[in-house]
């Protein structure tokens, strides 16, 4: 993963210190229906945001909002200080946004290396085919697919396909990365080492924010939390915070013992 000035835009001041997301009294309606209610939080460089709540809160809706899937019916989204909301999705890619799916998309027909160096060429620098090779290799090496880098997309396995759709988002370079529930459907081992493999792509300087319905592993690797419920933010703040919040508990987190339990881990 290429860590050269990571969050940094070319022609932003030295020393600038803003956020590099802004999320601004955002609003989003399906028909009548508000997916999103006048939703605001900054995400400052190399940090992790959980982005938690119940099934149907928003969280994928705010996403896709966020990287230009939809164009919000109120408010704005600013990344590194240029508006991006309701541009288009490769208009985000280009400035250093990517994100995976929460039903993971590989180019099946294509090998694993294949399928990271569209990522590249599509990417922050959009790489030729030749210069995007090596970054392909990187990333997969990076995410633990370097030994399946010639296989079908398609063969692989269920907690394989999230790290490519991981590879593929990370080979475009970005500065942001929005992960979609990568922990659904592994088992205890391969989620300790997902997250092992998110505190490391943050820690080579790239922003994560995560949607996770796995309180205790997004509660263990996020600096910040923000909380959905009906499209509203009911809740944001430190891990701990958050789990002590009596909203959170109605909404979310259920019984009063699982969160005390839950509290006591953060």
């Amino acid at each position: 993963m290429s860590t050269a000035e990571p969050g940094r835009e070319e022609n932003m001041p030295e020393g600038t210190a803003g956020p590099l997301l802004q999320v601004d009294c955002v609003t989003k309606n399906f028909r009548g229906l508000r997916a999103l209610s006048n939703i605001s939080f900054d995400l400052m460089e190399n940090r992790i945001l959980g982005l938690i709540g119940p099934n149907g809160a928003g969280k994928t809706t705010l996403f896709d909002v966020i990287n230009g899937v939809y164009a919000p019916d109120a408010g704005q989204v600013l990344f590194k200080g240029e508006k991006i909301s309701g541009r288009r999705t490769y208009h985000s890619a280009r400035l250093g946004l990517a994100r995976t799916h929460q039903v993971v998309r590989p180019l099946s027909e294509l090998s694993v290396r294949e399928n990271a160096i569209v990522g590249a060429c599509f990417g922050r620098k959009n790489l030729r085919l030749k210069e995007a090779g090596p970054v392909a290799d990187e990333v997969l090496e990076a995410v633990g697919l370097a030994p399946l880098a010639a296989k079908p997309a398609g063969a692989l396995n269920v907690a394989q396909k999230k790290r490519l759709e991981m590879a593929r988002a990370l080979a475009s370079q970005p500065y942001l990365l929005l992960l979609d529930e990568v922990l659904a459907g592994l088992n205890p081992t391969e989620m300790d080492a997902m997250l092992h493999t998110v505190r490391a792509i943050r820690d080579h300087g790239i922003t994560i924010i995560m949607i996770e319905h796995v309180m205790r592993a997004i509660m263990s690797v996020s600096d910040h939390v923000v909380v959905l419920d009906h499209g509203e933010m009911i809740a944001q703040g430190s891990p701990r915070e958050v789990a002590e919040n009596t909203k959170v508990v109605e909404a979310y987190l259920g019984r009063p013992e699982d969160a005390e339990r839950l509290q006591e881990e953060v």
